[in-house]
Order: C-alpha cells, then structure tokens, then sequence
C-alpha cells in the first residue's frame, strides 16, 4: 500500500470500515474528512499519504498537534480525536493493512475467523477451567481474538500458518500501547500459543518467538486525586433525585473503600449484612473475599438510594440503571467511569492533565492517603482487596510530602450525610 494515493487509501479504509459493520454516519464522516484532506493535499501537491503529511494538515488547517493531544491521560476535545482517527486509519491501513479494532463493541460484533475458532474455543475453555475471573478471561480472549482477527486479514490460512515474522507484524500495529499494556498482552498471547501446542493444534511452540518486555510497576507512580476535588465533586452531586442518591452511594463506596468498579457493580443486597453492620464480597478479580465494615457515612448513602432512589426490581444488585428497561450495569461496561466524568463536568473541576480520570484512580487516591497516614501495607491491602503486600508497594515509592495535602478527612465526607 506504500505507493497508493491518498484518494486510494481513504477508498480502501472506507471500504474495510463498511466491511466491519461501522455506522453509515461514521463513514459519512470519515468521507467528508477525506475529501478535505484530499483538497489540502492537492492544494500543496502531495499525491501520497505519510504520518507527517497528516499532522501537518491537522495542525495547518485545525490546529491540532496530534502528539501532544493523544498523550496518554492528555486532555482534549472529543472533537479532536474525530479528525486524528481518520488519520491513523489510513496510517494503519498502509502499513499493516488493516484497521486495529480500539473498541470492545466492534471487537466483539466480530466472529472468530473459522480457521482459528478450534484454537481459540480451546484456549477459553482452558480460561475456565484454570478458574480465572470472569474479568480477567474476558481480557485474555479479547487480546487473543483481535490477534486472531489481524491474521485473518493477513490472509493467513490456519494455526499452523502462524509465523513469527506474522506475530511481529500484529505485535506493530499495538505499537502505541504502553510498556505494561504490551507485557500483559504478550502474556496472554504466550500462554495462548503455548496451550495450542501442548494440545497439538500447532506443530511448533510460537510461545518461544514472544519477545520479553519487562514492565516494572515500581517506576510507574501512581497519580492521586486532590483532596478539595473529590469533596467538590461530592458536595456537588444533588441527592434530591433518585440518580444523584444512586451516584452518591457509588462514589462513597470507592472513595471510602477503593472498591474496583466491577465490585460495585456486581455488589448484590445480600452482599450487605446490615445485622453484622459489614459488606461482604467475592472479588470479580481474585474471586477471593472481601470483608469491610460498614461505615457509617457510607451505610446513610446507601440506604437513602435502597430507600428513596431505587427503582422497583427483581434485580438483587444493589446498583441498577435509571432508564426503562431497569437493569444492572453490564459487568464489561464503563458504566462508573462515564458517572464520573458526569459529576465531575457538573462540579466544574478540573483535574491535572498527568491524573487518570477513571474510578480506578481514586482507588490509587485512598491507597495513598492511608500510607500518607502511616497506615501499614498489610492493612491497605486487606482494604483495597490485594492477595499480598507486593502490589501494594508501589505507592512506596510515591512522595509522602505532597500526598499529605491530598488526605480526605473521614470527618468532612461523614458530613455528607446530614446534607
């Protein structure tokens, strides 16, 4: 594809996104981008597409600076991201031939190529009966089947078609990733191939072809929330709904116990032992239990949503959607998340740009206010849900000075309850 034009690789991007079951309206929008991309090209007389002749047209004619706006935990206008994304398409399309699924949706309206599917349904019955979570062996399947999906494309034929040189090409195309998102992946593609050739579906080991990345968590500190923006955004939630009461009662519950988003969003009412006055769960992770006290801040919370907010339901989660059909949140969802970047908009904070924005950052923040506090590693652990003290150690390394201004007061969010 190096020598094809820019109008035949918008043509062959257009077609593969018709192929993958994109929305009319997106590839309406891919097009007209294309057409004015085609126009500045003609204008400057480029007649081939490169990488720099896409930043130069999006800085040129928006301003855009896709280096700086695609920067892992960056800001930036969702409308940015619509004119960048055309433009790695076509980078993605000339170098690899191919469009990398990024979304979970379109990964999985897509079915396993046929010569593959023996492979793959073995190896996710070998994620069940190694007994991995729920969670974890829908990651695992999800990195194997977009490998799987790239092959397909490739025009590779079968299992034992599979080279290194192919590996190494699918490995390319993740290259954007960081250093711990490929060193999970190439652990799960390592113990994929390797299941494959002790089961005999292949004749050679491809495990041994991965290369090793070593991504060492103890040089990744974690970024913790400010003290004043997490109760900015809780005093800004307005609990006089059954929407604000329900969000409330999440965030309290992450904030206070660093609970992982699928946690909550799995937590069911038999799960709260309000005669013993703790929450008791199985972890989706780990599947091991979790025990925690009921807090007093964090119970008012969620009775006032069982009591005031919940809609009638034959659901036994205890968190459950606002809208008509009245349902759980999907496991796999970013249901949480998209709560609260709501709140947050709503509350008019700003969080640094070198943040994370998820719930699972204020996790990392409860993590590190308690070791701010001296609080031993063992007992962050038990709270936060960690087999062992070792994935606790990161915040370690994390500066216990600047940590201290970021402590939020159990006093001042116990507050919240008589609002």
């Amino acid at each position: 594809m190096e020598k094809a034009t820019i109008q035949e690789l918008s043509t062959s991007v257009l077609t593969e996104l018709q192929r993958l079951g994109y929305a009319s309206e997106t590839i309406a929008s891919y097009r007209r981008i294309y057409q004015r991309l085609i126009r500045y090209a003609e204008a400057n007389q480029f007649q081939q597409y490169s990488i720099e002749v896409g930043e130069r047209w999006l800085k040129e004619s928006f301003g855009i600076d896709p280096g700086l706006v695609v920067k892992k935990n960056g800001e930036y206008h969702s409308k940015w991201y619509y004119l960048i994304r055309p433009c790695q398409c076509l980078t993605e399309w000339q170098l690899h031939g191919c469009i990398p699924l990024k979304k979970q949706g379109k990964l999985a309206s897509q079915a396993i190529p046929h010569q593959f599917k023996s492979g793959y349904e073995s190896y996710a019955d070998f994620c069940q009966d190694s007994d991995y979570s729920e969670r974890g062996t829908y990651t695992r399947l999800n990195r194997i089947k977009r490998m799987l999906l790239f092959f397909d494309q490739q025009g590779v034929s079968g299992l034992n078609d599979i080279t290194g040189r192919t590996i190494s090409a699918f490995l390319a195309t993740q290259i954007e990733l960081d250093s711990r998102t490929i060193a999970t992946m190439l652990s799960s593609l390592r113990v994929f191939f390797r299941h494959i050739y002790r089961t005999g579906l292949i004749q050679k080991d491809l495990s041994e072809k991965l290369p090793v990345v070593k991504a060492n968590r103890k040089f990744k500190l974690p970024k913790v929330w400010r003290q004043k923006d997490i109760l900015t955004v809780l005093n800004s939630i307005d609990r006089g709904n059954p929407v604000g009461k329900r969000d409330y009662a999440i965030l309290m519950l992450i904030t206070r116990y660093g609970l992982r988003s699928a946690d909550v969003k799995t937590m069911k009412l038999p799960n709260l032992r309000w005669d013993e006055n703790v929450i008791e769960i199985i972890q989706n992770k780990t599947q091991n239990p979790l025990r925690l006290p009921l807090l007093r801040d964090v119970g008012w919370a969620i009775i006032d949503y069982l009591q005031h907010g919940r809609p009638p339901s034959e659901h036994s989660e205890v968190f459950l959607t606002c809208t008509i059909p009245i349902r759980p949140f999907g496991v796999h969802s970013n249901a949480l998340n998209s709560i609260l970047a709501k709140r947050v908009q709503q509350a008019g904070v700003r969080i640094p740009r070198d943040v994370p924005k998820g719930m699972h950052s204020l996790r990392h923040t409860l993590a590190s206010v308690m070791l701010a506090n001296d609080v031993e590693l063992p007992l962050i652990s038990s709270t936060l849900g960690h087999i062992t003290s070792e994935a606790t150690g990161i915040y370690l390394h994390t500066d216990i000075s600047r940590l201290r201004q970021c402590v939020l007061d159990p006093e001042e969010v116990l507050s919240h309850e008589e609002k």
